[in-house]
């Protein structure tokens, strides 16, 4: 009996890497035949790739010219056996605002139960379609073409442009609303769906930027051969310019503003900053005398924030708080020290001072104080005190705490520098 278990285990222990390795085999074999079944599948299906490109960047002023290069391409597969030419049957481009309210924080007034039967049929352009919340502003499409043949391998380039809107509002992801810019372009083969390839772009809006220059008939409009393109590419340049002069005159301008800081025990300190307005990317700097305060402060903090309110109208509950986000701090123990400042930097990722109908966002230096209630004395050093001295601070002090809040304007900036560190890469592609 032993002598059969031993040999039936042996038979076993022989026969169990042929089993692997046969199995082996034939997984191997299986994902060959299905690495080529999807190699030939794909060899026969036709497409176009899509590719957008913004020409400066992600980032633009409203009231000035966002240029995009559309490029169409042909692509050659090595794993096609026959090249054909493709067909579209058109293109259009348009720029889009999409707006989304937090149903916790914004009460929208009731829209009707109509519904727009367009939105149903997959052959109308809607730039919005699929995109969440409302579609609160768009421009009027442009026609790229009609009827684009492109042989294997060709590939075929337009350029979209349009003045980004200045009736809208800017770029801003918060707690209550957010407002979200795209460029929706829209394309179509012969009885087929469109497809829609979005470029989301951040908008920053300048009150007061000039109105762009009348753009003349091409029909009625003087040609120079030398001239045309220069000119051209300064009539397009000169409201940008304009508007960062304008921005650089308004935030350039100092003028010392002086607050005596008191508390219900008396004055606790004067502090001075040089101006109210800045830019984004711009340090604020301020500085606090404590010499002549008669409380002393043993610490203060400045943080940078900016307050969202909704407007009463449009607020979920009565009295509903501002929503407060902080955006930098300093925070120094200043207990016998004569003077001291503060360096606080404006993000460029964050959205400038704007108001709408439904909300309004503002910006603040927010200030706290911990003051003493009692003096305290300074530490005494004797003449005849050796070098090495050890100073004990106080086990226990009665302390006040207050704060103070002081509204500043922060403006929008170059949006060339504000590009760098925009989340959005003002590039995006698609295979119709």
């Amino acid at each position: 009996m032993n002598s059969c278990s031993r040999s039936l285990d042996c038979t076993i222990s022989h026969t169990e890497p042929f089993c692997r390795l046969r199995f082996s085999r034939v997984v191997f074999v299986i994902l060959n035949i299905t690495v080529s079944v999807f190699n030939l599948f794909f060899a026969f299906i036709k497409m176009i790739e899509v590719v957008a490109s913004m020409a400066r960047g992600p980032v633009f002023l409203a009231g000035e010219v966002l240029e995009c290069l559309i490029t169409f391409t042909n692509p050659i597969s090595h794993l096609s056996t026959s090249a054909s030419s493709e067909m579209l049957a058109w293109a259009s481009a348009q720029i889009h605002c999409q707006f989304h309210a937090s149903e916790s924080r914004v009460a929208l007034p009731t829209q009707g139960t109509k519904q727009d039967v367009q939105a149903e049929n997959d052959t109308v352009l809607i730039p919005s379609r699929g995109e969440r919340g409302q579609c609160m502003l768009d421009t009027p499409p442009k026609i790229l073409f009609c009827d684009l043949r492109l042989d294997p391998g060709e590939s075929k380039t337009y350029t979209y442009s349009e003045l980004v809107p200045t009736d809208g509002p800017p770029s801003f992801r918060g707690q209550a609303v957010k407002y979200v810019y795209k460029l929706t372009i829209g394309c179509q083969r012969v009885n087929s769906p469109i497809k829609l390839l979005r470029v989301p772009f951040r908008v920053l809006v300048l009150h007061g930027m000039p109105e762009p220059p009348f753009l003349q008939d091409e029909e009625v409009s003087p040609t120079n051969p030398f001239l045309e393109e220069e000119e051209g590419g300064r009539r397009d340049t000169r409201p940008l310019e304009r508007a960062l002069d304008m921005l650089m005159i308004t935030t350039s301008r100092r003028c010392p503003h002086l607050f005596n800081i008191t508390n219900m025990r008396g004055k606790v300190a004067k502090f001075c900053i040089f101006k109210t307005v800045y830019r984004l990317g711009e340090d604020i700097i301020g500085t606090f005398n404590f010499s002549e305060g008669d409380i002393p402060c043993l610490q203060y903090s400045v943080s940078l924030q900016s307050e969202e309110e909704v407007h009463e109208q449009y607020q979920r509950r009565p009295a509903q708080a501002v929503s407060v986000t902080s955006h930098g701090r300093h925070l120094e123990s200043c207990l016998h020290t004569a003077s001291s400042h503060f360096s606080l930097p404006v993000p460029l990722n964050v959205t400038p001072g704007f108001s709408t109908d439904i909300v309004s966002l503002r910006w603040r230096l927010h200030f706290e104080f911990v003051t003493a209630r009692e003096p305290v004395e300074l530490p005494t050093v004797l003449q005849n005190q050796s070098e090495v001295t050890v100073w004990t601070g106080a086990e226990q002090v009665d302390v006040d705490t207050f704060s103070w809040d002081l509204p500043i304007k922060v403006l929008p900036t170059n949006p060339a520098l504000a590009s760098y560190v925009s989340q959005f890469t003002g590039t995006n592609s698609i295979n119709i």
